[in-house]
């Protein structure tokens, strides 16, 4: 296929779930990304999510015909678990992504699991009829960094079978340090590492995206656990020669989060 008619790839900083509520900068961003795919002459037939809520041991993919809505947090007002976003599964791509990740074993999860907040938060603007299949793919949280770079390209020919591959996290996420007020200047150490992994998904140096902990103190409080980080690697990882890098949005709030997305797609 064309690399020009190639799906992009979305890493999106999906932040707390009250992002979703209000009409703000950034869910303006996802309608913004949405309309924009579903305008090209090939809009996604599917979608794969990479999200930091489902953190596991060894590999899953959801394969059920509805995947439920999970409200995976607590202590939010009631109008966040009325939300339901009844997306179709996709049993044939759940098959199609675990043989393409074979050798490494992916259990096709056919009722456990479903859509968590890092997936329906954002998707409920970028594709508000949900009309659109949604699988998610595990993160194997007894794997190396490196690992989930090496697996996530071979995700790669999904691009060019009108398959939407989306990353959703946070480069910086610290929630034990979070501030109260949205609007909060960004610690010292979350705005360097910030830009040390901004500057490293400009320059398509991956060496930083993957070994992320050289980046020390600043890295240690930036990615305190990994769930949040490793959503990027599931996009970066498929930047080839034909693509460029386009940081779509790029801020912190509540001084240690990091809203920064991007977007891999053709030139």
């Amino acid at each position: 296929m064309n690399p020009g008619s190639r799906l992009p790839a979305i890493f999106f900083g999906h932040g707390s779930p009250m992002v979703t509520l209000d009409d703000n900068r950034f869910n303006g961003a996802w309608r913004a990304w949405g309309e924009a795919l579903r305008a090209r002459s090939v809009p996604p037939r599917a979608i794969v999510c990479i999200s930091a809520h489902w953190y596991t041991r060894g590999s899953a993919v959801t394969a059920m015909a509805r995947p439920k809505t999970i409200h995976d947090f607590g202590g939010f007002p009631q109008a966040l678990f009325d939300i339901q976003y009844p997306a179709p599964g996709d049993a044939a791509l759940a098959a199609r992504v675990r043989d393409l990740l074979a050798p490494t074993k992916v259990l096709l999860d056919n009722s456990e699991w479903g859509l968590d907040h890092g997936t329906w938060a954002v998707l409920r603007h970028a594709f508000p009829a949900a009309d659109v299949p949604v699988i998610q793919l595990s993160i194997d949280g007894s794997k190396p960094a490196r690992h989930h770079y090496e697996l996530a390209k071979r995700l790669a020919p999904l691009r060019d079978e009108g398959v939407l591959i989306t990353g959703s996290g946070n480069v910086v996420h610290n929630l034990r340090l979070m501030k109260r007020d949205d609007e909060a200047a960004s610690f010292d150490w979350a705005g360097r590492f910030n830009t040390a992994i901004t500057t490293a998904l400009a320059d398509n140096d991956h060496d930083v995206l993957i070994n992320f902990d050289l980046l020390g103190e600043d890295a240690r409080l930036a990615v305190p656990t990994p769930e949040h980080y490793l959503p990027l690697l599931y996009v970066a990882a498929l930047q080839d020669e034909h693509d460029k890098m386009t940081i779509a949005t790029d801020e912190i709030v509540n001084g240690s989060l990091s809203m920064l997305s991007a977007i891999v797609e053709p030139r």
